[in-house]
This record gives C-alpha cells, sequence and structure tokens, in this order.
C-alpha cells in the first residue's frame, strides 16, 4: 500500500497534537524529524502511536557503526515504522545499524523499515561537486548508495522522484523508495531543488511521499491533504 507521510515539521507535541485534530476521526501517516523530536522526545512517538498514526521517525543517523547501532536499538523499541540513515556513512555502518533495529525490536514485533538517506533532494548536481567533491553524476551517486544500502540488508532509501525510474529497473520490487520534495502543481518548492509532484511520484513507482509545508501551512490541512493524497494514489480516499 501506498503512503502519504505528513512532515510534522514544528516545534512543539502541544502544537502537532493540535495541527492533527484538525483531521478529526482520519489519522493520516506522518513523520517527526529532528526538529519535534529533539524538543519532545520519545514522548511524542508514544502519543502519536497510541492516537493510531503510523510513525517514521527521520533522525537521519550518521556516526562510528557502535553508536548507530546502539542508537537503532533504541528506536526499535519506540514502535515506529520506518526509521533513517545516512548512506555514506558506509556499508558497515548501515550492517550496524541494520543488526541494531533487529535486537532492540520486541519479540513477536516487526522491525521498522529502514532506509538510508542518498542525496538529499535540496541538494543539486553543481553542490555536489563543488561542496562535496563528488564528480560523479547526482544519478549514479544515488544508484551507488541505493546498491550499497541494500547489500548492507536495508529496505531501501530516501531519493528524489527523478531517480526512482532507473532505481526500479534495476532493482525491481527489492527496494522500498521514500520521496520527499513533494509539491502539488502551483505551489512553491521552497527549499527543495529536486521536487515533484504527487502525480509524478505515483508514475514512477515510488513507494511513499513526504509532503509537509503544502498541508501543514494550509488554510484547510485535512482538504489538502485529500487532494494531494488522491492524487498520490490516483483515485478517492
Amino acid at each position: 500500500m501506498k503512503s502519504l507521510f505528513i512532515a510534522l515539521d514544528m516545534e512543539t507535541k502541544e502544537e502537532a497534537l493540535a495541527f492533527l485534530n484538525r483531521f478529526n476521526e482520519r489519522r493520516p501517516s506522518v513523520k517527526v524529524g529532528m526538529e519535534l523530536f529533539y524538543s519532545s522526545g520519545p514522548a511524542i512517538i508514544q502519543q502519536l502511536k497510541a492516537r493510531g498514526h503510523d510513525v517514521f521517525l527521520d533522525l537521519k543517523c550518521h556516526d562510528i557503526p557502535k553508536t548507530v547501532e546502539r542508537t537503532m536499538h533504541k528506536l526499535a523499541s519506540f514502535d515506529v515504522d520506518l526509521v533513517t540513515l545516512h548512506a555514506a556513512g558506509g556499508k558497515t555502518m548501515m550492517e550496524a545499524a541494520k543488526a541494531g533495529l533487529d535486537k532492540g525490536t520486541p519479540l513477536g514485533s516487526i522491525p521498522p523499515k529502514c532506509v538510508a538517506v542518498t542525496v538529499l533532494t535540496s541538494t543539486t548536481q553543481a553542490q555536489l561537486g563543488k561542496e562535496m567533491l563528488i564528480e560523479r553524476p547526482l544519478e549514479n551517486t544515488v544508484f551507488h548508495f541505493t546498491d550499497m544500502s541494500l547489500r548492507s540488508g536495508l529496505d531501501g532509501v530516501v531519493c528524489s522522484v527523478q531517480e526512482v525510474e532507473q532505481l526500479r529497473k534495476e532493482f525491481k520490487e527489492d527496494v522500498f523508495t521514500v520521496t520527499p520534495g513533494i509539491r502539488p502543481r502551483g505551489t512553491s518548492h521552497h527549499d527543495q531543488k529536486r521536487a515533484a509532484t504527487p502525480a509524478k511520484a505515483r508514475a514512477a513507482g515510488v513507494d511513499a511521499i513526504v509532503v509537509g509545508r503544502a498541508i501543514t501551512t494550509s488554510n484547510d490541512p485535512l482538504k489538502a491533504y485529500e487532494r494531494i493524497h488522491q492524487e498520490w494514489v490516483g483515485a478517492g480516499i
């Protein structure tokens, strides 16, 4: 089933929960990033899960393998559905992350999906070369990180819609793809450089999309969510 995660890029759990109250009985999937998690801690995860939301905990772990393994061991106990790390941390780090998740998942439960961030959707080819000294084409870099992530035992990657078609051709359904930078036609891309519409994400074969400001800053978030969701799945909710 295709997922649409609303990015709760808010400062406090009170603000996030008040926002979700506007959805009445609906329980959309949500993404908790660094800002909200660092301000509210595990309590926000517990409350969201108690309310019935699927939770994508997006902390983008990137450290030495042992630190990442211990971190993932802890995150697995939160009963979240999806977690992230940076593919740039390397194969050993990603293998350690997977091991930590498996060990930390309570007996009888399923470990959260783990996906690796390849190249941020706010990054351009020029930045990749000039600032990170990666001279390969951006698409090749995403492909390499994806291949390494899957060989490390991860479920998939975070990338832009533009790269998913190539990944599907090579890895078929073996790669779970998550794409941020989703913007309805006619709306601002803000700081996203490789953005796409929900319809383009669906056509490319994306598994999960992340939408933030197009919903969270709308005067009618529920209506915005329903419109984007319908375009994403290609049918009514």
